[in-house]
């Protein structure tokens, strides 16, 4: 039975979401882990090796240019993967909340290339950031520094990795409690609620207006950084020139605690 939207984004508002156990598995199941992991947008890790890749722009970085082939690509086999959580009516449900302009994509391409890129939802403050790939070297972790300068720019509060991994450990990622992760979360999504089981499937006809309420009075901007890197756009992290690369910019917003 495909996802219903607005279950789903309520789900997302009180700490729940959805996994299956393979990619053709036609089950779906909710997951609320004990020990969350989150990147906080002030500790973004970046190596100098890093660094230099993103100020000399050797990635083409998009948003919501291709998001229908990055989460086609996450959700594919890889040689680093053998199967993926994410199912057809993930995929389709995440497609449909990118058509809703609540899920977002942001892409590496190289030489006209997609080579990296990652997705998941904005709600109020938080991004909920689902999955990512990498297919050249350094990709994935462009795009990751993308998205915290996205989220900064844009006053978002909290970027949700859900679980741990070595990969986001290295780039400053920290594991904390349940508790600890809906302290954050209700203040990056007031009104969410805390239903519980039936409560939560019982509550799904009034979904949309409850995350419509939790994200109404403090949203994040997902385009701000967009006009930021416009040639014509204000820009309020004053970059020495109008020439300044891309890559420049994005670091100058990192860097003052990367």
């Amino acid at each position: 039975m495909p996802l219903d939207l607005d279950l789903l984004v309520m789900a997302y508002a009180n700490g729940v979401f959805p996994m299956s156990d393979a990619r053709d598995d036609p089950e779906t199941f909710w997951i609320e882990p004990e020990r969350r992991a989150i990147l906080p947008l002030e500790g973004l890790r970046l190596s100098k090796s890093l660094r230099k890749t993103i100020r000399q722009d050797r990635f083409t970085v998009t948003s919501d240019r291709a998001f229908a082939q990055v989460i086609a690509t996450c959700a594919a086999a890889a040689d680093d993967r053998r199967d993926t959580w994410i199912n057809d009516d993930i995929e389709q449900a995440f497609a449909a909340l990118h058509r809703r302009g609540q899920a977002h994509s942001v892409e590496c391409w190289l030489d006209g290339e997609l080579v990296g890129g990652l997705y998941g939802m904005a709600l109020g403050q938080a991004f909920f950031g689902e999955s990512m790939f990498s297919r050249a070297s350094d990709a994935s972790k462009v795009a990751l520094a993308w998205l915290v300068a996205r989220l900064r720019v844009g006053g978002f509060a909290l970027l949700d990795c859900q679980f741990m991994t070595d990969h986001l450990a290295s780039l400053g990622a920290v594991e904390i409690s349940q508790a600890a992760y809906l302290s954050l979360l209700m203040r990056a999504v007031p009104g969410g609620g805390r239903p519980r089981g039936d409560q939560m499937v019982a509550a799904s006809s009034s979904a949309g207006a409850t995350s419509s309420a939790g994200a109404s009075s403090t949203v994040g901007d997902w385009s701000a950084l967009d006009r930021l890197l416009a040639p014509a756009g204000d820009s309020v992290l004053t970059p020495s020139s109008a020439s300044s690369s891309p890559g420049k910019l994005i670091l100058q917003s990192l860097i003052q605690t990367s």
